[in-house]
């Protein structure tokens, strides 16, 4: 089945979460541009600008951990709206937290950002796996794309705005109105109850315990470590590489650039073909040869011995990391019943491993070296690989059922 194949709706659907998670993804990375301005208007160190910048990950992992729940219950467009909402405000309040200047409003507009970051992120996520059971195909990988060019976009626009000398406030308002702007737009077009729980005995099913039930499921739990494996490895990527690159064969900084830019370009464009060659293919297929083109890549880089091959490494590891996590949603997602938790649990070890690894990552690489290093990324892709079987698809008997509950949330609204 095409797009083409199915109504006006369901395409209204599938572009606003994808210009959802694009906004997303500009919003996530045009900030990080202007962090030398923020850490100089304030005065602070670098290392008391890394705490400051922990109020992200500590919005998110938060937000995470309480999305489950709330999508069961309230669904997910409602928590898009409140992920897009307060991701916005909170890039907001951090450019105004940085003209103030201070540090703990900063904290603040992180952490509010982060929460909303990990609101959202789980509410696109279901609707994404919903999409998919509605179309029998694959869709999360491309959405997962139009993040990764949104961070390329934000990227850009960072850098013309701090080239142009535009003042943090007027960027990271703008920006952060922007955001909430593209949120309206979308969930506009999003069904109401998609990743909504059934009743339990006049409570949500969300609130009557799948908590525990989600986190004891063997399938779960393995599609939970898979993701971990491959999000560590993009994590890996995303803070070490450039230095690892200066580091272990003396580049100048242009070329560590360069590096991480190889990086993401090939990842993005593996996502975004991503989606066809699971419909070909099928998960376990591509997952095994993603998480085969990640070792090779991660392998190459540390053994190369030049920056020529390095840089083929590169490549190769930004193919092969960008599959694992969107491959991995959208196995946790087949089935409607409890989608939202089993959805969170899986988005908690992949954020958490993608956040929190790369750290702990550089600690091992103060003692042994940043590309020695990585090798331990090599025992998460290659658990990812002997795991993959995992993401064979369940349950797709539910197409006509949430078909149904769109139409419902046409109506309601």
């Amino acid at each position: 089945m095409t797009l083409a194949d199915v109504s006006p709706s369901v395409s209204r659907w599938r572009n606003a979460v994808f210009v959802i998670f694009a906004a997303t993804g500009i919003a996530y990375s045009s900030w990080v541009t202007r962090t030398p301005d923020i850490r100089a208007s304030l005065g602070v160190t670098t290392s008391v600008m890394g705490w400051i910048i922990f109020g992200l990950s500590a919005g998110a992992i938060a937000g995470l951990l309480l999305a489950g729940r709330l999508v069961g219950r309230h669904g997910a467009r409602r928590m898009i709206a409140v992920g897009g909402t307060l991701t916005g405000t909170g890039i907001m309040v951090t450019g105004v937290g940085a003209v103030a200047p201070s540090p703990a409003l900063v904290f603040a507009g992180l952490a509010i950002t982060g929460g909303g970051f990990g609101l959202g992120e789980v509410g696109l996520n279901v609707e994404g796996a919903a999409l998919e059971r509605v179309l029998d195909r694959s869709v999360v990988p491309t959405l997962h794309g139009a993040f990764s060019v949104g961070t390329l976009v934000g990227a850009a626009l960072g850098t013309a705005a701090a080239w142009a000398a535009v003042p943090v406030l007027v960027h990271l308002g703008v920006l952060g109105a922007a955001a909430i702007a593209a949120c309206g737009y979308g969930i506009s077009r999003l069904p109401d109850a998609t990743g909504k729980e059934p009743v339990v005995h006049g409570r949500p099913a969300a609130d009557a315990g799948p908590r525990q039930v989600v986190w004891r499921e063997t399938r779960t739990l393995l599609i939970g470590f898979i993701v971990l494996g491959m999000a560590f490895a993009e994590g890996a990527a995303s803070d070490w590489l450039p230095l690892a690159i200066v580091d272990g064969y003396g580049a100048d900084p242009a070329t560590a650039s360069l590096s991480y830019g190889v990086f993401v370009a090939f990842m993005t464009a593996s996502r975004l073909l991503g989606g066809r060659l699971v419909d070909r293919f099928g998960r376990v297929v591509v997952l095994r040869v993603a998480a085969t083109l990640a070792f090779a890549g991660t392998s190459l880089v540390i053994v190369a011995g030049a920056q020529a091959p390095a840089m083929i490494g590169c490549a190769l590891w930004g193919a092969g990391a960008a599959l694992g996590f969107p491959l991995g949603i959208s196995a946790a997602g087949d089935t409607q019943n409890h989608a939202a938790m089993r959805v969170s649990a899986v988005a908690i070890l992949g954020y958490t491993a993608f956040l929190v690894g790369p750290p702990l990552l550089g600690c091992l690489g103060e003692h042994i070296g940043l590309l020695r290093s990585f090798y331990v990324v090599l025992l998460g892709v290659a658990a990812a690989a002997a795991l993959s079987s995992a993401v064979a698809p369940g349950s797709r008997g539910e197409v006509a059922a949430a078909r149904c509950r769109l139409r419902a949330g046409r109506r309601n609204r």
